[in-house]
């Protein structure tokens, strides 16, 4: 005999346009987003029995993320996602768990005549920002918020050395090094009772992007690195201290690399160490590095 251990579904990108009118500075502001919703509850038996009348119907789904948007404000994105996701809980009583994720895409108004300009935006990187919200039934809102894709990249101020060397390891020891990557960070608040409380906070979210963001470049910039592992720890210490409602930040880091191209074939051409000034950027493979560092007393998965 089988059976169902987990079910989970939904809706995958949901793409959402919202454009803001001041009708009385003739102001405009935009919002892109990318939305996820996934519903959990008692679904099971459309999946053992094909019986569809417990299907909310992911198409419904979409609508309901459309008129969600229309009748509330999508900014900032994680008071967007808490009520949506309770919307789920509240409206299907057989919906016990929705998990909604939205992305926001940047959109950045036009400096035209050093004037902002009311109505027009530019796209100035690939750089979005994430939220996950979970609500359950009778547990509250649960919210992951984040920085994805954010390339970062400085010429100088980094090394790597002293790590373990063996019969496997062909790595040269740096002590001055190109250091690039793809900033994923993660920050996970304090649980929310309900959408009051998430409510309550929103002047808070936008704050904790805008500290999360300045303690990842200025860290970046400023830290002669020892090692990719130690300047995202320092990221992570900053931001615990920077937001008190934050229990656990989270960093993926990707290494990019840039390798220095040996000229001296060529009529003795110095380009390496001091000298160097010409690189190869290489695609892959690549260092991959991860870290998740909590409060005291907090869980950890170490």
């Amino acid at each position: 005999m089988a059976q169902v251990s987990s079910t989970m579904y939904g809706k995958d990108n949901v793409r959402v346009f919202k454009v803001h009118r001041n009708e009385e500075t003739g102001v405009q502001t935009v919002v892109e987003m990318t939305v996820c919703v996934l519903l959990e509850g008692e679904i099971e038996t459309s999946y053992t029995q094909a019986d569809n009348s417990v299907v909310v119907a992911t198409d419904t789904m979409k609508n309901t993320v459309y008129i969600m948007a229309k009748q509330h404000p999508v900014t900032p994105p994680e008071f967007f996602a808490s009520i949506v996701s309770n919307h789920f809980i509240e409206t299907y009583k057989h919906i016990h768990a929705a998990h909604v994720k939205v992305i926001t895409h940047r959109w950045t108004r036009m400096t035209i005549d050093g004037q902002p300009h009311p109505h027009s935006f530019l796209r100035d990187g690939s750089e979005t920002r994430t939220v996950e919200a979970a609500a359950r039934e009778g547990r509250g809102i649960s919210m992951r918020s984040g920085i994805a894709g954010l390339l970062v990249l400085k010429s100088t101020g980094s090394q790597f050395h002293s790590f373990v060397r063996d019969e496997y390891t062909t790595l040269p020891e740096v002590h001055d090094r190109i250091l690039s990557t793809e900033v994923d960070a993660n920050w996970l608040w304090r649980k929310f009772p309900g959408l009051e409380a998430v409510k309550s906070s929103v002047p808070k979210f936008d704050a904790a992007w805008d500290a999360a963001r300045t303690i990842t470049l200025k860290t970046f910039a400023r830290e002669q690195s020892a090692s990719v592992q130690n300047t995202m720890y320092k990221m992570c210490e900053q931001i615990l201290a920077a937001v008190p409602e934050v229990d656990a930040v989270d960093y993926s880091l990707p290494n990019k690399h840039y390798f220095e191209i040996d000229l001296s074939w060529h009529k003795g051409l110095k380009n390496t160490g001091k000298d160097a000034e010409i690189y190869a950027p290489q695609s892959n493979p690549n260092g991959l590095i991860q870290c998740t560092v909590t409060r005291p007393g907090k869980a950890s998965n170490l």
